[in-house]
Protein backbone atom coordinates (compact mmCIF):
# COMPACT_ATOMS: atom_id res chain seq x y z
CA UNK A 1 0.00 0.00 0.00
CA UNK A 2 1.31 3.29 -0.94
CA UNK A 3 1.86 6.17 1.55
CA UNK A 4 -1.17 8.25 1.00
CA UNK A 5 -2.19 11.29 3.23
CA UNK A 6 -6.51 11.65 3.24
CA UNK A 7 -6.70 14.89 4.50
CA UNK A 8 -5.05 18.27 4.92
CA UNK A 9 -3.34 19.93 7.86
CA UNK A 10 -6.29 22.29 9.80
CA UNK A 11 -9.11 19.63 8.17
CA UNK A 12 -12.00 18.98 10.27
CA UNK A 13 -12.53 15.05 10.28
CA UNK A 14 -15.00 12.92 12.11
CA UNK A 15 -14.71 9.22 14.22
CA UNK A 16 -13.85 6.44 11.71
CA UNK A 17 -12.16 8.51 9.34
CA UNK A 18 -9.30 7.73 7.31
CA UNK A 19 -6.69 10.36 7.68
CA UNK A 20 -3.83 8.41 6.25
CA UNK A 21 -2.82 5.09 4.22
CA UNK A 22 0.70 3.35 4.67
CA UNK A 23 3.13 2.34 7.44
CA UNK A 24 5.43 5.36 6.95
CA UNK A 25 2.85 7.96 9.27
CA UNK A 26 2.00 7.88 12.76
CA UNK A 27 -0.48 8.03 14.69
CA UNK A 28 -0.58 10.69 18.03
CA UNK A 29 -3.09 11.94 20.05
CA UNK A 30 -6.51 11.58 19.32
CA UNK A 31 -5.72 9.11 16.21
CA UNK A 32 -5.16 5.36 16.12
CA UNK A 33 -3.86 2.74 13.34
CA UNK A 34 -6.38 0.02 11.83
CA UNK A 35 -3.94 -2.10 10.09
CA UNK A 36 -2.48 0.10 7.37
CA UNK A 37 -4.56 3.08 7.96
CA UNK A 38 -4.55 5.61 10.43
CA UNK A 39 -7.88 6.78 11.72
CA UNK A 40 -9.70 9.44 13.45
CA UNK A 41 -11.12 8.61 17.30
CA UNK A 42 -12.97 11.70 17.81
CA UNK A 43 -14.21 14.86 15.71
CA UNK A 44 -11.46 17.54 15.94
CA UNK A 45 -9.06 19.54 13.60
CA UNK A 46 -6.10 17.67 12.18
CA UNK A 47 -2.64 18.64 12.96
CA UNK A 48 0.25 17.38 10.74
CA UNK A 49 3.85 17.51 11.70
CA UNK A 50 6.35 15.72 9.73
CA UNK A 51 5.18 12.17 9.43
CA UNK A 52 3.16 12.71 13.11
CA UNK A 53 -0.50 13.24 12.96
CA UNK A 54 -2.02 14.31 15.58
CA UNK A 55 -6.11 14.98 16.34
CA UNK A 56 -7.23 18.36 18.33
CA UNK A 57 -10.42 17.56 19.49
CA UNK A 58 -13.17 20.65 18.71
CA UNK A 59 -16.09 19.20 21.35
CA UNK A 60 -15.99 17.67 24.72
CA UNK A 61 -15.82 18.18 28.33
CA UNK A 62 -12.55 19.41 30.03
CA UNK A 63 -10.33 16.60 31.85
CA UNK A 64 -8.61 17.75 34.81
CA UNK A 65 -4.96 17.18 34.58
CA UNK A 66 -2.08 17.35 37.13
CA UNK A 67 -0.47 20.46 36.57
CA UNK A 68 -2.99 22.50 35.11
CA UNK A 69 -3.92 26.15 35.68
CA UNK A 70 -7.74 26.25 36.06
CA UNK A 71 -10.40 29.28 37.29
CA UNK A 72 -12.38 27.51 39.52
CA UNK A 73 -15.72 28.57 41.60
CA UNK A 74 -16.09 28.09 45.34
CA UNK A 75 -19.22 25.41 46.35
CA UNK A 76 -18.68 24.59 49.29
CA UNK A 77 -16.71 25.15 52.56
CA UNK A 78 -16.34 22.35 54.67
CA UNK A 79 -14.15 21.82 58.05
CA UNK A 80 -11.05 20.65 56.58
CA UNK A 81 -11.13 23.54 53.64
CA UNK A 82 -13.46 24.21 50.36
CA UNK A 83 -14.72 22.32 47.65
CA UNK A 84 -14.43 23.73 44.08
CA UNK A 85 -16.32 23.49 40.70
CA UNK A 86 -13.80 22.53 38.25
CA UNK A 87 -15.88 23.07 34.87
CA UNK A 88 -15.45 19.43 34.55
CA UNK A 89 -17.52 15.99 36.20
CA UNK A 90 -15.46 15.84 38.61
CA UNK A 91 -15.21 18.76 41.87
CA UNK A 92 -11.83 19.01 43.84
CA UNK A 93 -10.95 20.05 47.41
CA UNK A 94 -8.77 22.98 48.34
CA UNK A 95 -7.03 21.88 51.79
CA UNK A 96 -6.40 24.44 53.95
CA UNK A 97 -2.63 23.69 53.87
CA UNK A 98 -2.99 24.27 50.28
CA UNK A 99 -5.04 27.40 50.45
CA UNK A 100 -2.21 29.69 52.26
CA UNK A 101 0.64 30.08 54.56
CA UNK A 102 -1.04 31.51 57.21
CA UNK A 103 -2.10 29.28 60.45
CA UNK A 104 -6.06 28.55 60.27
CA UNK A 105 -7.04 27.91 64.35
CA UNK A 106 -9.67 24.94 63.97
CA UNK A 107 -13.09 26.40 63.43
CA UNK A 108 -11.81 29.72 62.21
CA UNK A 109 -14.18 31.37 59.73
CA UNK A 110 -13.07 30.47 56.04
CA UNK A 111 -14.95 32.76 54.27
CA UNK A 112 -12.36 34.98 55.15
CA UNK A 113 -10.46 33.39 53.01
CA UNK A 114 -12.55 32.48 50.34
CA UNK A 115 -16.21 32.06 50.38
CA UNK A 116 -19.21 30.58 48.38
CA UNK A 117 -19.29 31.61 44.41
CA UNK A 118 -15.84 33.12 44.80
CA UNK A 119 -13.54 32.39 41.77
CA UNK A 120 -10.00 31.22 42.02
CA UNK A 121 -6.65 30.92 39.45
CA UNK A 122 -5.49 27.58 41.49
CA UNK A 123 -3.57 24.84 40.03
CA UNK A 124 -4.29 20.80 40.02
CA UNK A 125 -1.85 18.58 42.31
CA UNK A 126 -3.70 15.20 42.32
CA UNK A 127 -5.99 13.87 39.78
CA UNK A 128 -6.90 9.88 41.71
CA UNK A 129 -8.01 7.39 39.34
CA UNK A 130 -11.26 7.54 41.53
CA UNK A 131 -11.41 11.15 39.50
CA UNK A 132 -10.36 12.61 43.13
CA UNK A 133 -9.08 15.91 42.39
CA UNK A 134 -6.49 18.04 44.74
CA UNK A 135 -5.55 21.91 43.80
CA UNK A 136 -3.84 24.14 45.53
CA UNK A 137 -3.01 28.39 45.96
CA UNK A 138 0.99 28.34 46.87
CA UNK A 139 2.13 29.05 43.28
CA UNK A 140 3.04 31.58 41.67
CA UNK A 141 0.05 34.08 40.33
CA UNK A 142 -2.26 31.51 42.13
CA UNK A 143 -5.11 33.87 43.70
CA UNK A 144 -8.45 34.74 44.40
CA UNK A 145 -10.11 36.75 41.25
CA UNK A 146 -11.48 40.19 42.18
CA UNK A 147 -14.19 42.21 40.04
CA UNK A 148 -14.10 41.64 36.25
CA UNK A 149 -15.85 39.20 34.72
CA UNK A 150 -15.87 35.72 34.20
CA UNK A 151 -16.96 33.83 30.83
CA UNK A 152 -16.27 30.31 29.21
CA UNK A 153 -15.42 28.71 25.83
CA UNK A 154 -14.55 25.18 25.06
CA UNK A 155 -11.78 23.81 26.75
CA UNK A 156 -10.47 22.20 23.80
CA UNK A 157 -10.55 25.91 22.22
CA UNK A 158 -8.10 27.09 24.85
CA UNK A 159 -4.57 26.64 22.79
CA UNK A 160 -5.62 28.75 20.18
CA UNK A 161 -7.08 31.65 22.34
CA UNK A 162 -3.65 31.55 23.91
CA UNK A 163 -1.42 31.17 20.58
CA UNK A 164 1.77 30.24 20.32
CA UNK A 165 4.10 31.47 23.33
CA UNK A 166 1.09 33.62 24.44
CA UNK A 167 1.01 35.55 21.05
CA UNK A 168 -2.80 35.42 20.73
CA UNK A 169 -4.23 36.54 24.63
CA UNK A 170 -0.99 39.18 24.60
CA UNK A 171 -2.71 40.84 21.37
CA UNK A 172 -5.80 40.91 23.05
CA UNK A 173 -4.48 42.10 26.28
CA UNK A 174 -2.78 45.07 24.02
CA UNK A 175 -5.31 45.49 21.80
CA UNK A 176 -7.87 46.09 25.02
CA UNK A 177 -5.38 47.21 27.93
CA UNK A 178 -7.58 44.40 30.33
CA UNK A 179 -5.74 41.70 32.40
CA UNK A 180 -6.63 38.36 31.10
CA UNK A 181 -6.20 35.40 32.63
CA UNK A 182 -7.25 31.89 30.89
CA UNK A 183 -7.98 28.59 32.73
CA UNK A 184 -7.27 25.16 30.91
CA UNK A 185 -10.64 24.40 31.90
CA UNK A 186 -12.25 26.76 29.89
CA UNK A 187 -13.24 29.48 32.26
CA UNK A 188 -11.23 33.15 31.16
CA UNK A 189 -11.20 35.85 33.65
CA UNK A 190 -11.20 39.76 31.81
CA UNK A 191 -10.76 42.82 33.90
CA UNK A 192 -10.72 46.57 32.48
CA UNK A 193 -12.54 48.79 31.63
CA UNK A 194 -16.34 48.07 30.80
CA UNK A 195 -16.38 48.38 27.29
CA UNK A 196 -13.27 47.28 27.00
CA UNK A 197 -14.16 43.95 28.45
CA UNK A 198 -16.98 43.84 26.30
CA UNK A 199 -14.28 43.61 23.22
CA UNK A 200 -12.15 41.29 24.78
CA UNK A 201 -14.95 39.12 25.70
CA UNK A 202 -16.45 39.59 22.09
CA UNK A 203 -12.89 38.78 20.15
CA UNK A 204 -12.05 35.64 22.44
CA UNK A 205 -15.85 33.95 21.36
CA UNK A 206 -14.96 34.92 17.40
CA UNK A 207 -11.33 33.17 18.61
CA UNK A 208 -13.50 30.30 19.42
CA UNK A 209 -15.64 30.43 16.55
CA UNK A 210 -13.03 30.35 14.45
CA UNK A 211 -10.64 28.10 15.70
CA UNK A 212 -10.55 25.75 13.45
CA UNK A 213 -9.60 28.19 10.41
CA UNK A 214 -6.51 29.26 8.39
CA UNK A 215 -4.68 32.59 9.06
CA UNK A 216 -6.81 32.92 12.32
CA UNK A 217 -4.20 35.20 14.54
CA UNK A 218 -4.11 37.42 10.75
CA UNK A 219 -8.05 37.72 11.13
CA UNK A 220 -7.83 38.18 14.88
CA UNK A 221 -5.29 41.39 14.37
CA UNK A 222 -7.26 42.70 11.45
CA UNK A 223 -10.80 42.42 13.88
CA UNK A 224 -9.11 44.27 16.30
CA UNK A 225 -7.21 47.00 14.57
CA UNK A 226 -10.45 47.90 12.82
CA UNK A 227 -12.44 48.00 16.65
CA UNK A 228 -9.96 50.00 18.38
CA UNK A 229 -8.87 52.12 15.52
CA UNK A 230 -4.81 51.47 16.15
CA UNK A 231 -1.95 49.62 14.96
CA UNK A 232 -1.78 46.15 16.59
CA UNK A 233 1.53 44.09 16.80
CA UNK A 234 1.82 40.15 17.25
CA UNK A 235 4.49 38.61 19.59
CA UNK A 236 7.06 37.34 17.54
CA UNK A 237 6.32 39.57 14.75
CA UNK A 238 8.63 41.91 13.12
CA UNK A 239 8.26 45.17 12.86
Amino acid sequence: MAETLKIKNKEIVVPGETLAEGMGFLPSRGTYRDEKTIKAQKMGMISIDGKVIKLIPLTGAYVPKVGDKIIAKIIDIMMSGWRVDTRSAYSAVLGLKDATSDYIAKGADLTQYFGLGDYILTQITNVTSQRLIDVTMRGPGLRKLRGGRIITINSHKVPRVIGKEGSMVTMIKQATECNILVGQNGRIWINGEPDKEVLAEETIKKIEEEAHTEGLTDNIKKFLEKKTGKKIAVKGETQ
